[in-house]
């Protein structure tokens, strides 16, 4: 239990960061082209109970991704609507590879710091430490989401930005799928080799990439936290 309670105190604050500021910026980014629905319902905020879905949040640490409410957003009050709901789509995706990105600068100080004497004071291993494993946990958490959101099936955000770009009568057919696509994500994840084949070995990719000397220190920090 002490150590379920360990991994949990590690993981909630990046995972909350990564999928409340996901949903936060694709209401700010409609708000700022015309569409006032998410501030008029107060979802511009970082307070987590305007956010979180149940079933999504649990998701994180059982299966290492989840989900929050969706923010809503009224495509018809934009500027621009099919132009427009392509940002307010990639604003989430974005947000969690800036995320990411911030992720990396952290975990790279704090390689910096152990360099220095003061790595062997009680501060350093009481705080320094665990808010390294939160470093690499939210590099793991972000690029997932940033990736697998970028999956284009309605209604992921990776499915709007295609329904924006695709001409009008293969659009229409696409976003048609919306009231499907959680049971098509389902399939293609549970029941394809999409995932082990191509999401998992590019989601790897894009961390070593950003990692680059820490990926090795991020793998062992996921290996801990995953483990039974």
């Amino acid at each position: 239990m002490d150590a379920f309670l360990l991994k949990l105190s590690v993981m909630l604050v990046p995972a909350l960061l990564a999928i409340i500021l996901h949903e936060v910026s694709h209401g700010y980014v409609a708000d700022r082209l015309g569409d006032p629905t998410a501030r008029l319902l107060g979802r511009l905020t970082l307070n987590p109970l305007r956010h979180l879905d149940p079933i999504g949040t649990v998701a994180i640490f059982i299966f290492g991704f989840g989900w929050a409410r969706p923010v809503p957003v009224n495509a018809g009050n934009l500027r621009n609507p099919r132009k427009d709901m392509i940002w307010v789509s990639l604003a989430g995706p974005l947000t969690n590879l800036a995320l990411a990105g911030l992720s990396v600068f952290v975990l790279r100080g704090i390689s910096y710091l152990e360099t220095l004497p003061l790595s062997n004071s009680e501060l350093f291993l009481e705080v320094i430490r665990p808010l390294r494993v939160m470093a690499a946990f939210s590099l793991y958490i972000n690029v997932l989401l940033g990736v697998f959101n970028l999956l284009p099936i309605p209604p992921l955000d990776g499915g709007r930005v295609l329904v924006g770009i695709l001409p009008g009568k293969h659009a229409l057919w696409l976003n048609r799928l919306e009231p499907f696509g959680f049971i098509l994500l389902l399939l293609v994840i549970f029941f394809t080799d999409i995932w082990s084949r191509l999401l998992s070995p590019l989601i790897s990719m894009i961390i070593k990439l950003l990692a680059g000397q820490e990926y090795l220190y991020v793998e062992k920090a996921m290996s801990f936290l995953f483990s039974s």
